[in-house]
């Protein structure tokens, strides 16, 4: 998730400096929800393994 919002990001970026001001402002709000989104997310699961004190295997 956080590299869909660094993607959405970059088109930002790249749409901003190319002057396509609406497409910049919508791939930047996508960036931003993803990453409040991945950022929430986050410290669930950080609060999920302090209360039951289980670690979960991450994926490989």
């Amino acid at each position: 998730m956080l590299g869909w919002a660094i993607t959405f990001f970059l088109l930002a970026v790249v749409t901003g400096l190319l002057g396509f001001g609406g497409l910049a402002g919508t791939f930047a709000w996508a960036a931003e929800l993803l990453f409040f989104a991945f950022v929430i997310l986050f410290v669930l699961s950080l609060v999920s393994n302090l209360l039951t004190g289980r670690r979960s295997n991450p994926p490989l």
